[in-house]
């Protein structure tokens, strides 16, 4: 049996991670995709500019509703287009973004960031929120 600090590990393992810094920096370009996958009762206490929040839990079956792709697409060519762009996943740590991503991946998705230290190396590195 494995544990869950097993799984983050084995899904770092197959995953890109960025520091906070380089996701503020992505963050300049407004085409960034940034999507929290925190629970929507940690998203009211502050976020990140510009996130949507799709929590872990309906990710895959939410993720081809970003508002970047707009609604006049199907979900199959929304899927498509989504996975031509860099989407950078944040959770509270970096432990539920690490199993997003190594998913997003696992779909087809190949330019695919998790945020080490999650929202609260966000926080910590002194970076803005919004409430």
């Amino acid at each position: 049996m494995k544990s869950a600090q097993q799984l983050v590990n084995e899904a770092k393992s197959r995953i890109v991670e960025v520091s906070v810094q380089e996701l503020a920096l992505a963050l300049q370009d407004h085409q960034t995709i940034l999507v929290d996958v925190r629970e929507p009762d940690e998203v009211v206490q502050g976020y990140i500019d510009h996130s949507v929040n799709y929590p872990r839990g309906v990710l895959e079956m939410r993720i081809h509703q970003h508002p970047s792709i707009g609604s006049h697409c199907d979900s199959k060519a929304a899927l498509e287009l989504l996975a031509t762009k860099p989407i950078y996943l944040i959770c509270r740590s970096g432990a539920r973004s690490a199993l997003a991503a190594d998913s997003l991946n696992n779909m087809g998705f190949s330019t695919v960031y998790s945020v080490a230290g999650g929202f609260q190396a966000w926080l910590d590195a002194g970076y803005p929120v919004q409430s």
